[in-house]
Order: structure tokens, then sequence, then C-alpha cells
């Protein structure tokens, strides 16, 4: 369970960005899944993984022009952007929003659960907290563990998740949307099963062996 301070640290974070429409609306994802009331354990994670209400994840690259400022872009255009690449999806934003959009209904139907809520506790289960660098001293080169600062295990976590389902829906019958929704569910429950957390595993059995 997280602390009465973590969960404060978390509202302040929400209250940055308005819930509700000039209307009285409430924001919510694609139409369907609100953010307000999804809940990030992890309290290392919780200022890099952005919950800004939005109806369609699509920032444009305002970001990219400041350093560090992808963390404020919203997790799931984040995920989205990770699907567009390498190959076919390349620079094709719409269709990767189409495929996340798919996956997201699909983990609604097979959890009952919020997908956003899914795919942030996927996130925490799949991102490494050591991982090893390399540095040369005297001309020797060699390997030395290291603590993962908390923006990369978020990059490397929605990588993986997106690797898995790449890889699960290459040279398969299963659409890449089911095989986005199964992977982040897997990663979700912390399933050896799911590519990103035997990715996440490898990576720090490796540094533990460095230290």
């Amino acid at each position: 369970m997280a602390e009465e301070g973590d969960i404060e640290v978390q509202e302040e974070l929400m209250e940055e960005y308005p819930t509700t429409t000039l209307d009285g609306e409430e924001i919510k994802l694609f139409g369907k899944w609100p953010l307000k009331g999804v809940e990030i354990k992890d309290p290392g994670l919780r200022r890099y993984i952005s919950l800004k209400p939005v109806f369609l994840p699509h920032s444009e690259g305002r970001h990219e022009k400041r350093r560090f400022a992808k963390s404020k872009v919203p997790i799931v255009e984040r995920l989205i952007n990770q699907m567009m690449r390498p190959g076919r999806n390349a620079g094709k934003k719409h269709l990767a929003t189409n495929i996340v959009r798919r996956a997201f209904e699909i983990i609604h139907l097979k959890t009952d659960e919020n997908p956003i809520q899914v795919l942030v506790r996927a996130i925490e289960n799949s991102a490494p907290r050591e991982e090893t660098t390399r540095i040369m001293y005297g001309g020797i080169l060699y390997y030395v563990s290291v603590d993962v600062a908390p923006q990369r295990r978020v990059d490397l976590a929605l990588r993986f998740i997106a690797e898995g389902a790449r890889l699960a829906a290459f040279n398969n019958p299963k659409p890449i949307e089911e095989a986005l929704a199964d992977e982040i569910i897997a990663a979700a429950n912390n399933d050896p099963n799911s590519y990103a957390v035997r990715r996440k595993e490898e990576i720090e059995r490796i540094a533990l062996s460095a230290r």
C-alpha cells in the first residue's frame, strides 16, 4: 500500500492539470478511460509517469527542444511512440494510436480494470533498478554495476513492452494489438513469461554479477 505522503505527492502532480472541460465533462483517454484514480506505487517513478488528462495522446513533439521534458508527455503517448518504431510502423502515429486503443479495449475485456492502471503496473514491474556500464581504466575495459535513473527506467520498461509485443506478433496470426495487450497484462502480473519482465531480470542479474 502507498503511504499517505506518497499519495499526497501524486495528488499534487495531478492538480497541475485540469481534469474537466469547460462544460464540466470529465477528460477521459479516448473518451473511455479516466486517468483520475490511477495509482503509481513506485515512489521513484511517480514524477516520471505523466498521467496528464487528455482525450487524444498527441502532443506534437512540443517537448523535443527541452531537456528531460519527455517526463511530462502522457505515458500512453510514450507507449504509442514506442510502437511507431522500427520498420513498417515508423512515423505512422495514427496507426500506432489505433493499435494502443484497441489493445486497451482488449485489456479492459480481459481484466475488467482501467487499462491505464494495468499499464502503470506493467511499467513498474518491467523497469530495471540496476544495470552495467563500461569503464576503461589503464587500457583495461571492465563492467561496473550502476543504479538506473528513474527516467531511464521508464524508457526501458516501455521499450521492452513494445519489443515483446512486436516479437510475439511477428510471423504469427495473432494481431499486434492482441500481442500488446497480452504483454501488458503479463508484465502487470509480474508473469515470468512476459518478455519485459524477463529482460528486466536478465539486466539485473548481469548487474548483480558485476558488483
